[in-house]
């Protein structure tokens, strides 16, 4: 691994601001509705901006091509399934706001996407430095 510690913390802030804009602040209601059906062309919308957003940071830190392409597919999949694995759940438990259950369900699916997050940015360390 040749990458520096704070190129590494880096790459991981860009990653999560990217994330919280494109989880919190982008989200239209087409990709927020259905969200239980796998196959749900709002979510493959959803997931591509988180893919837009990555690349983005990818390119800043030079990655090459090769890499970024199939970093950026991967994480389109792991996305588009982790947030269906909670759609799915939290419509078959008719979860709400106000029940403890919706909540551990977001954070649980948070986690995955930082540890994804995490997984990428050791990929990009470990095959692109």
């Amino acid at each position: 691994m040749t990458a520096s510690l704070g190129a590494v913390l880096l790459m991981l802030c860009l990653l999560q601001i990217k994330h919280m804009f494109a989880d919190f602040y982008l989200q239209t209601p087409k990709m927020l509705s259905g969200r239980g059906e796998y196959l749900h062309w709002g979510r493959a919308q959803h997931a591509g901006v988180h893919v837009i957003g990555s690349v983005i940071v990818f390119v800043l830190f030079g990655a090459p091509w090769a890499f970024i392409l199939i970093i950026a597919a991967l994480e389109w999949i792991v996305h588009f399934n982790i947030d269906f694995a909670k759609a799915s759940y939290s419509d078959k438990k008719k979860l709400m706001p106000t029940q403890a259950a919706f909540w551990r369900a977001a954070g649980l699916d948070q986690l995955m996407h930082n540890l994804t997050y995490i997984a990428m940015v050791w990929a990009w360390a470990e095959f692109a430095t």
